[in-house]
């Protein structure tokens, strides 16, 4: 590879990565990425200023906001799997990755990232169902009529409200962990370019 290639770039052109999987052509990964950039930045800010507030009202006036946990664990609930999501688009999720630190490359390292890839899709892929199941009870109630839609019971804020950010977080992370099980299957099984 040339010292002038960017790193992303040269990751690219080695691999042989399908357009589709482009970070500056694909506009699904200019929207979803765009999207949860600005939910990560408006719930952070809400958070922020909502914590100011609490402070402000318990130690200056002396008085409490009642129900902030409310709004606090919502937007907490969207900031978190919107930067997961985030953190699988940019392969920065955590994990104790030593098989990139200690093994040179091979074809043993390359199946054990490859093993790392499939063991990642398919948990995310259980999470996916369970936040679906997750979604859909406080979506449509215990009795699964939308009859008793479970709420917060201060601010009467329906729980599915925070329970869609868990689904569709998993979902977004599915994609971008798939991404990299395909890319790592091409690497393994010799399917990249020259």
């Amino acid at each position: 590879m040339s010292e002038n290639c960017s790193k992303k770039k040269c990751l690219t052109s080695s691999l042989g990565i399908i357009d589709i999987f482009a970070p500056k052509t694909n506009w699904i990964d200019k929207i979803v990425v765009n999207s949860l950039s600005g939910i990560c930045l408006v719930t952070s800010v809400a958070l922020t200023l909502i914590m100011c507030a609490v402070t402000f009202f318990r130690y200056v006036i002396e008085g409490d906001l009642y129900g902030f946990e409310e709004w606090v664990k919502l937007f907490a609930f969207w900031l978190y799997f919107a930067g997961a999501a985030l953190g699988a688009y940019n392969r920065t999720h955590v994990s104790a990755d030593l098989v990139n630190a200690y093994l040179e490359n091979g074809k043993f390292k390359q199946f054990l990232v490859f093993l790392k890839n499939f063991l990642t899709v398919g948990s995310c892929g259980i999470f996916v169902f369970y936040g679906w199941e997750f979604f859909y009870f406080g979506y449509m109630g215990p009795l699964g009529t939308g009859i008793a839609i479970p709420m917060t019971s201060a601010w009467r804020i329906p729980l599915w409200i925070g329970y869609i950010a868990v689904f569709g977080g998993f979902v977004i992370m599915l994609y971008y962990f798939s991404r990299d099980l395909i890319l790592s299957g091409m690497v393994l099984f010799g399917r990249k370019g020259k």
